[in-house]
């Protein structure tokens, strides 16, 4: 596996975002491809010992589409400029809380949890923060949960008490979170060095009790 041969390709990519070029660089992008479904093969391997959720889950399931939708988007470049894998139970389209990886020259991250679920689930996971605030507090709490991962992702935050809540609730900050995931950044150093799936699978084993928590409360 030689995942600095990806982000070589990511990078070239990123410079000359553009069907043409992808076309006569098509078997660059299958390479590189075919290195990042070997890590997710990989990675799945060495988490399924603590998350067998995911046992036979296909790598290839995981990857997202590198072409970029277009539509309604006043950014045109075709394609994105990372590969992204979903390490979840049922594959990455099942909406169910799993890991995730991305490979960016210079903004490479693993972490996971729930992004963007929709009302209902987040109504459910809002309900079991209300009535399992110690066990949640406990996990993110830990020393090596907070060492990895710091803060959880804040984007679209509530800036006030989600309905049916107080403003002074004890977890009122987990309550206006929109998005349940948490991220460790990754070097490329670290990701061209030897033994790295290794250190993205550690990084989903201090993350699973988060996922068994998120996963609990959609039951």
């Amino acid at each position: 596996m030689d995942l600095q041969f990806t982000l070589d390709f990511l990078s070239d990519l990123a410079k000359n975002n553009k069907k043409e070029w992808m076309d006569d660089n098509r078997k660059r992008y299958q390479e590189a491809k075919d290195q990042v479904l070997e890590l997710s093969a990989e990675v799945i391997q060495k988490t399924v010992p603590f998350h067998p959720e995911i046992t036979g889950l296909d790598p290839k399931k995981t990857l997202f589409r590198i072409n970029r939708d277009i539509r309604f988007s006043k950014n045109k470049d075709p394609y994105k400029t990372n590969f992204g894998a979903s390490i979840t139970a049922g594959g990455r389209k099942s909406g169910n809380p799993g890991f995730y990886l991305h490979i960016m020259p210079g903004n490479n991250f693993a972490g996971g949890g729930l992004y963007q679920p929709q009302s209902e689930v987040l109504h459910k996971i809002r309900q079991e923060i209300d009535y399992n605030g110690k066990e949640i507090r406990s996990i993110i709490e830990d020393t090596k949960f907070k060492e990895t991962f710091g803060e959880p992702f804040m984007e679209d935050k509530l800036k006030t008490a989600p309905k049916g809540y107080p403003k002074d609730h004890e977890n009122i900050g987990l309550l206006q979170l929109k998005h349940y995931v948490y991220m460790r950044k990754i070097s490329d150093k670290e990701v061209t060095s030897k033994g790295f799936s290794d250190k993205v699978a550690e990084v989903y084993q201090t993350l699973n009790p988060f996922i068994q928590f998120l996963s609990k409360a959609m039951d």
